[in-house]
């Protein structure tokens, strides 16, 4: 992770080649150690142990993730880390110059190499696809996904296509102003230098090395609020692994349990922190602090404004689940071979069009604005829907035991947040898979309904821009 987190922050663009060997090295060694004969004797020999509640689980995650590792082998897996560090460094220079054709054998590469691990792991029991989404969501299925993706995609577009949209310019918030107000908005959050490091990369994400070391990473556009929703979006991922049970710290446990869990923090934080109509006023107090004054009514028009932006980051919480919906499709067929890596940017346009309205005028802001699959991560984007549904199921949770939390954030005052999602999510590691979490967290099974709750209700605000 520390070398990752390097080539993305600080690394000088010309290490790229020097850095993927490296990766494909490091990931060589931890394949051939996770996956060796020796482990599975030792997981044999202890499952006829007597052992504790958490070291049961410690067992039981321990044996399915060598069952992966054995399956695959080490050769393949570091020829994939490799092919994955050698296309980000791709992606870049793609996107900087809008230029697929650059991309397109990375593309390729990263495409037959996942496909060959999906088929290692699925091993004739599923397809390679399910194989890979395992890897980030252990317990989910194509099919479940085809089930909620399908309703999101079919009661999403009625929401937003009657609503009138928002074609106001941006709010004026120059690069420094935005960087001060990251740092005030963050410090009230409890980010403080000794445990924490904020950075800017392409591509917003967080590394965490301990639980006194979480580094997140946003970028800055001239202009607009998303450097601040992506600060408090990554806070949401660093949060979660500082507040898994300290027990469980240096064990196969102790992290979080899939990335559609990770993306619910984050979207939580995002969504129904950063975007609530009290918390706006602290945004506008921050902004004003750093010189740039707005009503909070503004600031918040802007953070919740119905956009149909052709960018995932940048679309308005009510439409972003569907560029996922996209990706989804897209990256499904990808793998299953029915759509020629070469055919991409024609089919992110017809889908775009069809499902949000949208014409894509380049691949800089189509197919290339991802970094994703230039890393070789196929079966991740998934999480990124899943976590908007599992957000809002939760936050509805929290308040149906916590009351509303409105005074406490127009206050500034998040600590019965954290530790609400200490108690009922954090704590718990990978002890409980997706599904099985969030029923125990909310004791309901995983559902779209909260979600269409807050799109309807967002849709609504969103539609009428603030002066």
């Amino acid at each position: 992770m520390l070398a990752h987190w390097d080539q993305m922050v600080v690394m000088p663009p010309r290490g790229a080649s020097a850095r993927a060997h490296q990766l494909a090295t490091l990931e060589g060694l931890a394949h051939s150690l996770a996956g060796a004969p020796e482990v599975g004797e030792w997981i044999e020999e202890l499952g006829e142990a007597e052992l504790s509640e958490v070291d049961r689980d410690l067992v039981r995650i321990a044996k399915r993730d060598w069952e992966r590792a054995r399956r695959v082998p080490s050769e393949l897996a570091a020829e994939r880390a490799e092919a994955g560090a050698a296309g980000q460094e791709a992606w870049v220079r793609a996107r900087e110059q809008d230029d697929f054709a650059s991309f397109l054998p990375a593309l390729r590469r990263n495409i037959e190499l996942a496909r060959a691990v999906g088929q290692c792991v699925a091993d004739g029991a599923c397809s390679a696809y399910d194989a890979l989404l395992s890897d980030y969501d252990y317990g989910l299925s194509t099919d479940h996904l085809r089930m909620l993706f399908g309703e999101l995609g079919s009661r999403l577009p009625p929401i937003f296509a009657g609503a009138p949209q928002d074609h106001s310019t941006a709010l004026h918030v120059p690069l420094d102003v935005q960087r001060q107000a990251v740092k005030g908005l963050l410090r009230r959050l409890g980010v403080e230098r000794s445990s924490w490091r904020v950075d800017v990369s392409a591509h917003p994400f967080t590394a965490w090395m301990s639980p006194q070391d979480t580094r997140l990473t946003t970028r800055y556009e001239q202009d607009g609020l998303e450097s601040l929703l992506s600060a408090l979006h990554e806070y949401g991922h660093g949060l979660y692994e500082r507040q898994i049970d300290a027990a469980l710290h240096r064990t196969s446990l102790g992290e979080g349990t899939s990335m559609s869990m990770h993306e619910s923090q984050s979207k939580l934080w995002e969504n129904h922190v950063a975007r609530s109509v009290p918390f706006a006023e602290l945004i506008a107090a921050e902004l004003a602090d750093a010189g740039c004054a707005f009503t909070p009514q503004r600031v918040r028009s802007q953070l919740v404004r119905l956009t149909r932006s052709p960018i995932r980051v940048s679309a308005d919480p009510v439409t972003y689940p569907l560029h996922i919906v996209l990706r989804f499709d897209l990256e499904l067929a990808l793998i299953a071979g029915e759509l020629p890596a070469e055919e991409l940017p024609a089919a992110w346009r017809e889908g775009m069009r069809r499902l949000l309205g949208v014409e894509v005028s380049n691949d800089r802001i189509g197919c290339l604005q991802d970094v994703h699959w230039g890393a070789g991560s196929f079966g991740y984007f998934p999480s990124y829907a899943l976590g908007c549904l599992i957000a809002a199921q939760l936050w509805e949770a929290l308040e149906r035991d916590l009351g509303s939390r409105e005074q406490d954030l127009r206050r500034g005052e998040l600590t019965s947040i954290q530790r609400w999602l200490a108690q009922h999510v954090h704590v718990h590691g990978r002890r409980l898979d997706t599904l099985a979490l969030v029923e125990q967290a909310t004791g309901e099974p995983l559902d779209v309904e909260p979600f269409m709750r807050y799109a309807l209700a967002l849709a609504k605000d969103g539609a009428s821009p603030a002066p």
